[in-house]
């Protein structure tokens, strides 16, 4: 088994920062894409951004230039670190991970729990 454990969440002004951390643990082998996801209330999961293990990133244009995504692989982790916030990121946020497994050898998508992350103006 794999789980995602997020972090960092919470309530911030409309301007300000926060970073959401995510680890990884348990019968890894290796983790290939890592990535945040949003929803907000009402509306479908979006993706934020991604990780490739090779290192390239990709995000959603809204976030483009305010959100940095970077991973530490030796701790199997995840971070978003968002900056300049406004009252539309307010969502819950979760993180994914494909991760191949120990035992079977194939990989599998598993998500974090998520976190909520509001942003009052």
């Amino acid at each position: 088994q794999v789980q995602l454990v997020e972090s960092g969440g919470g309530l911030v002004q409309a301007g300000g920062s926060l970073r959401l951390s995510c680890k990884a643990s348990g019968s890894i082998f290796s983790i290939n894409a890592m990535g945040w996801y949003r929803q907000a209330p009402g509306k479908q999961r979006e993706l934020v951004a991604v990780s490739t293990s090779g290192g390239s990133t990709n995000y959603a244009d809204s976030v483009k230039g305010r959100f940095t995504i970077s991973r530490d692989n030796a701790k199997n982790t995840v971070y978003l670190q968002m900056s300049s916030l406004k009252n539309e990121d307010t969502a819950v946020y979760y993180c994914n991970a494909d991760v191949r497994t120990v035992l079977s050898g194939r990989i599998f998508r598993y998500w974090g729990q998520g976190t909520q992350v509001t942003v009052s103006s």
